[in-house]
């Protein structure tokens, strides 16, 4: 009996072991790991949908402003998506409030009146308000946001396209969205920053099962808990300097290391290189980004062969005129003159020219090679064709060696000639000034001025919403696929009393578009203190003239009628220090010779 007892409870016992284990597994097979993809859309479809559900409510007036504001708060919380995966729509919903032309050809010139969370920012937050108008922009955007949920698709998401969008979400944080660029009448970009950072906390969490490290997991989540904190602060005081510094580099290494742990490979680069740990380096821009297929890499021999024949006077017609003939290294290569002998503009430096996407105060060559062309045909300037460039260069046996070194499958023909004087342009961003220096710890020389004035120039001046660090120019960040044009108003006399817009008339000379009159491309401030006179008519001989001309609000604020005038019209009331300041800052901005 005692045998039968002790079988009896051995098989309950047996049998309640089998029924936790048979239990358990049937758990673990209930855990299916849901893919990464499908949770980031599940994400996104949660945070647009309420989006759409404040805007639809601001559309039937309860509380537009409340409504408004929420709505923008979700919009924030997609943009890492957005920004990266629909570009097009994103421009559309975060679009500024100027009208946009497209120009193709002479025959295809679109006319496109913006709409979107900053026209409505800037239609729902004044004295008097047009409901109409009002209406009319929250069912345009109601209806986009539609159209986005509807059609969003993240089946083709891989990890390397995840960690492309979450490093292009801190560069567009650093670059325009401390400084005020999309948030013009509010200035709510600190907030909405940490908004931006919260999201990307939230879609770090789905990958935290790639990480082989789990430290850097929490580092990461610290890194941004920390960002988030320094953000709490005024928009007017907020220490960008030290946020980029601290911050934004931190992250770039961060975010490297995160690339070596999950053994991620990119199938190429965009603007700013794979393994870049600082926006401020020779190191951070992927130069054949900015250029087309045939340019090829940039290498030592084909700098040096540009180099020579930058500045050989035999190319010219007279056999006295060369490139360094107007853009003198010594100046930032320009020429130091309100406007150039032969020519109707300001010379403009060529440093950094290479990082943008078109050239000309007027835009009107598409690359580096391309303005070459114009160079060399005109007759006040080069005066000869590129026939004859090429027959010059061909009939020198030095330039023979030298060619053959580098393009060593190729003839001496125009598209080479051309090829090697620009990549010695595209050479020339050294990325070396005191304030690069500095910002990347390599020595600690800036004064709290000079600092000061960085974080004026990103923040309460808004000079960084039209010239982008770290570039200083007018190709928008992160994506740097345009380089803007704007029309500021520029006075043809030194004149605040009966001023009168500068006679040029800009980009309207390419197509002949009305609305693109007095329209010029935001150059790089870049080495500013080498290259006076400024504006493109060299109108003005000193920073503080060009300083007091923006601080009174460009050509509205000096008297000049300017309907489409793309500069803020209201003073920025900056006081006299601070105009001190800003301007040590952009003298920091001088390449080091070496």
């Amino acid at each position: 009996m005692r045998f039968l007892k002790y079988c009896k409870e051995a098989y309950y016992i047996s049998l309640f072991i089998l029924l936790i284990i048979s239990s358990s597994c049937s758990k673990k097979e209930k855990i299916v790991k849901i893919p990464f993809n499908i949770q980031m859309k599940q994400q996104f479809t949660e945070d647009i949908t309420r989006a759409i559900t404040f805007i639809d409510s601001a559309v039937i007036d309860v509380n537009i402003k409340k409504n408004f504001l929420q709505s923008r708060k979700y919009f924030k919380k997609i943009e890492p998506i957005l920004a990266s995966l629909d570009i097009e729509n994103y421009a559309f919903l975060n679009q500024p409030n100027i009208l946009k032309i497209e120009e193709e050809d002479y025959t295809d010139i679109k006319l496109k009146k913006p709409s979107g969370y900053q026209v409505l920012e800037e239609e729902i937050f004044v004295d008097e308000i047009d409901s109409v108008l009002i209406k009319k922009h929250l069912n345009l955007v109601a209806n986009r946001l539609k159209l986005i949920k509807e059609n969003s698709n993240f089946n083709h998401i891989k990890t390397y396209h995840f960690l492309w969008l979450f490093r292009k979400s801190i560069l567009q944080i650093a670059l325009t969205g401390i400084t005020g660029f999309d948030s013009p009448v509010l200035e709510n970009s600190l907030e909405e920053s940490k908004i931006v950072y919260q999201s990307l906390k939230t879609y770090l969490s789905i990958f935290k099962d790639e990480f082989n490290d789990p430290q850097l997991f929490e580092k990461w989540n610290n890194e941004i808990d920390l960002s988030i904190k320094d953000l709490t602060t005024d928009f007017n005081t907020f220490d960008r300097y030290h946020f980029i510094k601290n911050h934004t580099h931190r992250q770039l290494n961060l975010w490297n290391l995160v690339v070596i742990d999950w053994g991620v490979h990119f199938p190429f680069e965009l603007a700013i290189k794979n393994k870049a740990t600082s926006l401020f380096s020779n190191t951070t821009f992927n130069h054949t980004f900015f250029t087309d297929k045939q340019s090829g890499e940039i290498t030592p021999e084909k700098i040096a062969l540009g180099k020579k024949l930058f500045n050989d006077p035999h190319l010219s017609s007279d056999k006295r005129m060369s490139c360094a003939t107007c853009h003198h290294s010594d100046k930032a290569f320009t020429d130091g003159l309100k406007i150039g002998s032969g020519v109707t503009r300001n010379t403009p430096t060529l440093s950094y020219s290479g990082l943008q996407q078109a050239y000309f105060y007027d835009k009107r060559a598409g690359s580096l090679e391309g303005q070459i062309i114009a160079v060399v045909e005109n007759e006040k300037e080069f005066h000869t064709d590129l026939k004859t460039l090429t027959r010059v260069v061909s009939k020198d046996s030095v330039y023979l060696t030298d060619f053959t070194k580098v393009y060593q499958n190729q003839k001496i023909d125009n598209t080479t000639i051309r090829n090697a004087i620009a990549t010695y342009i595209r050479s020339l961003a050294p990325f070396n000034s005191k304030f690069d220096s500095n910002i990347n710890d390599l020595e600690n020389t800036l004064t709290q001025n000079e600092i000061n004035g960085f974080n004026l120039f990103n923040g309460k001046a808004k000079c960084a919403t039209c010239h982008f660090a770290p570039l200083f120019n007018g190709t928008v960040p992160p994506n740097y696929k345009e380089s803007e044009i704007e029309l500021i108003g520029v006075p043809e006399q030194k004149d605040t009393i009966n001023a009168v817009i500068s006679k040029d008339l800009g980009r309207y000379h390419v197509y002949k578009t009305p609305q693109r009159k007095h329209f010029f491309k935001t150059p790089t401030i870049r080495n500013i203190h080498k290259t006076a006179p400024y504006m493109h008519n060299g109108v003005y001989t000193t920073l503080e003239e060009v300083i007091d001309f923006y601080n009174r609000g460009g050509g509205i604020g000096i008297g000049i009628d300017t309907p489409y005038q793309t500069l803020p019209s209201d003073s920025l009331l900056l006081n006299d220090q601070e105009i001190k300041d800003l301007i040590l800052f952009m003298k920091t901005l001088d390449d080091q010779n070496e």
